[in-house]
């Protein structure tokens, strides 16, 4: 397993139930207030270790704790398929004379670049970047971008040991944090659920729960990739962890149609024991998407 450069493990001042119960979720990776989130009603929120991502901006262990004081479970943004050009581990000559674990740029989200996640070097940066978080206190973290396997998979290599390779990751990811803070560290990918096909068991077995965006609705419009998703969601709910279900569905408008699309997609996630979010269609999360009667 790789280690982190940190020599003094970080405890978590305020342990989770080891029965969790969630009814209700929120995702602001912008500017997030932790005063508004300390009051704002949801059980937990996914923000970024950051106001804006930099070091800067990163919040305070005294922040993250009022959060925690409030009943709300704090739970940490990171992108472990994919580095970011504003992060703290960044290197501008990067951008003409890139490490060889770094790879091209992302068309659809500039500044974020494709990485050899089995690399050695990266994951001494992820463990880096975990030790901040545990630093801050936060009780659990968001894995972005664990689907990049298909990326590489779609760029010459061997789809399974690809596959296997970020399973290997989270893996290691869970007993890092967890042996910082205990077993109930809440460890929570996004996306990327067909991971489950390549799952030898301890995935299944490690991870609290799952996080997929655009299940029911792609946007305005009904998602095409439902089916698919749920096939796999629902594996994770037969084993008695939580889905959270993030579909950009609000308009920002409350009209009727508005209102009748958000209430659909909520009735369609928690049918299934889904936990639902509406987000708002622009999927910038720079805002608590508060929605007087329905959500939280």
């Amino acid at each position: 397993m790789s280690t982190s450069t940190s020599s003094t493990p970080t405890t978590n001042s305020t342990l989770l139930p080891k029965t969790l119960t969630i009814s209700s979720w929120a995702y602001q990776l912008q500017n997030a207030d932790p005063e508004e989130i300390a009051k704002s009603g949801f059980d937990l929120v996914v923000i970024d270790y950051s106001r804006d991502g930099t070091d800067d901006k990163a919040y305070s262990r005294s922040e993250i704790e009022k959060i925690k004081a409030a009943g709300v479970i704090p739970v940490a943004y990171i992108s472990i398929g994919e580095a970011e050009d504003y992060r703290f581990y960044w290197r501008e000559e990067w951008k003409t004379n890139p490490p060889a674990w770094l790879g091209k740029e992302n068309p659809e989200w500039p500044g974020c670049y494709a990485v050899k996640y089995w690399d050695e070097e990266w994951k001494r940066i992820v463990f880096a970047y975990l030790d901040k978080i545990l630093a801050q206190g936060f009780q659990g973290v968001y894995l972005d971008k664990v689907d990049e396997f298909e990326y590489w998979a779609d760029n010459g290599y061997n789809e399974n040991w690809i596959a296997k390779q970020m399973i290997e990751l989270i893996l290691e990811i869970a007993n890092y944090t967890r042996s910082r803070t205990g077993e109930t560290f809440l460890i929570i990918p996004q996306n990327g659920e067909n991971l489950l096909d390549y799952d030898d068991g301890r995935l299944l077995a490690a991870v609290s729960g799952w996080a997929s965006e655009d299940v029911f609705y792609n946007g305005l419009e009904l998602s095409p990739w439902t089916a698919e998703k749920v096939s796999y969601l629902d594996k994770i709910i037969r084993v008695k962890k939580f889905v959270l279900v993030v579909d950009y569905v609000d308009d920002g408008t409350r009209s009727e149609e508005d209102i009748k699309r958000i209430l659909d997609f909520r009735s369609k996630a928690m049918k299934r024991g889904y936990i639902p979010y509406a987000a708002l269609v622009d999927r910038e999360l720079d805002e608590l998407n508060i929605i007087p009667g329905i959500q939280p």
